[in-house]
């Protein structure tokens, strides 16, 4: 299925991309249109896909400094491509990752992502009506909240970016003046608590068929039954006789990771579950958010997780 995914959504990218290149030469602006699966080379998971990094790069800075030198180019976010030449996708907003890219293979100024909302906020404000926009964000803060499920910005997006320290800005569409959110290597003080939601999730709890401890053994064999399926997990949490975890459900995974783990482990599990992440947590943030009963809870320094039902 993920392979038959990505050779169909990818279309839209292709034939927008054309459409916009061919106005614009139309009304006077000169472009490029570029066929992104020439540059982005892929491993071959497919809705997922991992970067090639060095095949990448040399096709980038062999063949796009040319180009610019005197148009503009036109190309796809997205799409990659494998070295058996079909065509693969870099997972939800990965628009922003290719861009970060290209930014990073061309050692660019900065690059500017255009978005539905004014900026990066501390919450989704298809959520919630009090939310907060950051002026400035530290590359280590935005890592933070995408790692945990902000959605507004790919996860892997800023690491190629911090690499080469080049500045990210994220500006709403709507209205292009706007300053929007500086990404960018800075030393910022984070006051606000910073809530994150993801639903969809489902919770599975392993124990020992004998009642024995968990140990290392098992923990390697859970994670290699992760691996082999591709579940990214969300959080977990280990106890003497038990392991759980949160993550996204899909339940092609989820029945493969069932199949592979439940003749060693006990497997329980629960569905329609929603993880509220709260970065900067305090006491109110904790009361003001969260309600009903906790599956799971996890803190740390600056983060606390909760697995709830999702009414």
């Amino acid at each position: 299925f993920d392979f038959i995914y990505d050779q169909i959504v990818s279309m839209g990218e292709i034939v927008a991309t054309r459409i916009v290149s061919h106005y614009l030469n139309f009304i006077g602006i000169k472009t490029q249109w570029l066929d992104a699966r020439s540059y982005i080379q892929t491993n071959n998971t497919y809705r997922e896909a991992k970067i090639d990094w060095e095949k990448t790069a040399f096709l980038i800075q062999k063949n796009i400094p040319s180009i610019l030198e005197n148009q503009i180019a036109i190309t796809q976010g997205f799409i990659g491509n494998t070295s058996e030449n079909f065509t693969t996708t870099l997972g939800r907003e990965g628009s922003d990752f290719t861009a970060a890219i290209f930014a990073s293979c061309l050692n660019a100024e900065d690059v500017t992502v255009w978005k539905d909302v004014p900026g990066i906020l501390n919450a989704d404000p298809k959520l919630f009506n009090d939310c907060i926009k950051f002026d400035e964000l530290s590359y280590q803060e935005a890592i933070e909240m995408t790692y945990y499920g902000a959605t507004v910005i790919h996860p892997k997006t800023i690491k190629p970016l911090q690499n080469k320290q080049i500045p990210l800005y994220v500006k709403p569409f709507l209205f292009p003046e706007e300053s929007g959110t500086v990404i960018k290597e800075a030393q910022v003080q984070i006051s606000t608590p910073i809530i994150i939601v993801k639903k969809n999730q489902i919770l599975v709890t392993l124990n020992t068929r004998d009642l024995s401890f968990i140990t290392e053994n098992h923990l390697r064999d859970i994670f290699k039954g992760f691996a082999d399926v591709n579940i990214k997990v969300n959080t977990l949490q280990i106890s003497a006789l038990s392991f759980s975890a949160s993550f996204d459900f899909r339940k092609d995974k989820f029945e493969t990771f069932k199949n592979l783990t439940e003749k060693d482990f006990l497997f329980k599990f629960n569905t329609d579950l929603k993880l509220i992440t709260i970065r900067h947590a305090d006491e109110k943030s904790i009361q003001k958010y969260i309600s009903g009963d906790v599956y799971l809870e996890q803190r740390s320094r600056n983060t606390a997780q909760f697995v709830l039902k999702d009414e």
